[in-house]
């Protein structure tokens, strides 16, 4: 048996070169609302990476400022199947799948969800929307979210730095 050597960089796959102004480790402060909760603040990191394959992978994580406790995560993969369409999958921990679809222009990317699916205990989250845009080193969202009952609205807004060059 020979021993693990770690892949060699590869080069950004040309099916995502347009979305490759994200790739990097993104951090931040935030703040977050919604009609059921209280507002609240939160750091987060987000890192967009590549194998040379035709996707991105992304992994997010996010905490209180107050008291560092834990949030949200999310895990998936980013396709650009043209210069100006991207699919996105996302997995939650709290039981539920998103899949959203959107256009991307220049630096700016809008998705809306076309499919989300939730286990039996996971709340009902029935639409997610987000916007994302990119000036150089500097990277703002915002959330929208129906659930629970609630029509779509906003729900998260940040502004992240890239913190680490793109991976």
């Amino acid at each position: 048996m020979s021993g693990y050597s770690p892949p060699v960089s590869a080069p950004v796959h040309e099916a995502v070169m347009p979305l490759a102004f994200l790739l990097g480790r993104w951090a931040g402060e935030g703040e977050g609302s919604y009609p059921t909760i209280e507002p609240f603040l939160y750091g987060e990191e987000i890192t967009l990476s590549h194998v040379g394959k035709p996707f991105l992978a992304y992994a997010q994580r996010t905490w209180r400022l107050d008291d560092g406790r834990p949030l949200h995560a999310e895990t998936g993969y980013w396709r650009c199947p043209s210069p100006t369409h991207v699919e996105v999958v996302l997995s939650h921990p709290t039981g539920v799948v998103e899949v959203s679809e959107g256009s991307l222009r220049s630096t700016s990317v809008v998705l809306s969800s076309t499919a989300i699916a939730r286990t039996a205990t996971a709340k009902e989250i029935t639409a997610i929307a987000r916007r994302i845009d990119v000036e150089g080193d500097q990277l703002v969202y915002h959330l929208d979210m129906a659930a629970v009952g609630v029509e779509l609205c906003g729900h998260l807004q940040a502004t992240l730095h890239r913190v680490s060059a793109p991976l």
